[in-house]
């Protein structure tokens, strides 16, 4: 029998209710839901203990993960960050007043800008980093190194299609 959780009385309580529809996606789909929103807690708990907001997390480990120079261009971190122009360039203003990241023309073509990682920045996120992996650890502690890597195959067969096409309809 399947232990009993908040979820599990929901989807009872559905099955009484309507017992004409199948709520059986439910016992997956609202656990994983409740699980965004606890893990969407953590990571700003790991953040903000390194003065970062979750926005600047992923700005600065955009550029960190592109490799020395830490450099790109602000369209190419639009593309890996999904925002707009607009968006971007006031994360790029904001990010660039606290000393994190510094733009300047790119050597190849003195036209194109390119947004740069700082060494306070780089610092930052380094150490940001480090706080959320092991705030992950912790999280995923009742699972087995097997069965995490089965949970990371299943929830990759899932989202495949919403990252193809970044749409349910």
């Amino acid at each position: 029998m399947e232990p009993q959780d908040e979820v599990a009385q929901i989807v009872a309580a559905w099955k009484l209710e309507r017992p004409d529809l199948d709520s059986s996606p439910m016992f997956v789909l609202s656990r994983v839901s409740r699980l965004a929103r606890h893990l969407d807690l953590e990571r700003r708990r790991a953040f903000a203990s390194h003065g970062l907001e979750p926005w600047e997390f992923d700005v600065l480990s955009s550029l960190r993960r592109s490799g020395a120079p830490y450099a790109l261009t602000p369209g190419t971190l639009m593309g890996e960050l999904l925002v707009s122009s607009g968006t971007m360039t006031n994360r790029i203003d904001r990010l660039e007043l606290k000393g994190l990241v510094s733009r300047s023309p790119s050597p190849e073509d003195r036209r194109v800008v390119l947004v740069s990682l700082s060494d306070k920045g780089r610092a930052r996120v380094d150490s940001a980093l480090a706080t959320l992996l092991e705030c992950e650890r912790t999280i995923l502690g009742p699972l087995d190194a097997e069965a995490r890597q089965q949970l990371a195959t299943q929830l990759m067969r899932i989202l495949a299609p919403f990252d193809r096409a970044h749409s349910c309809t």
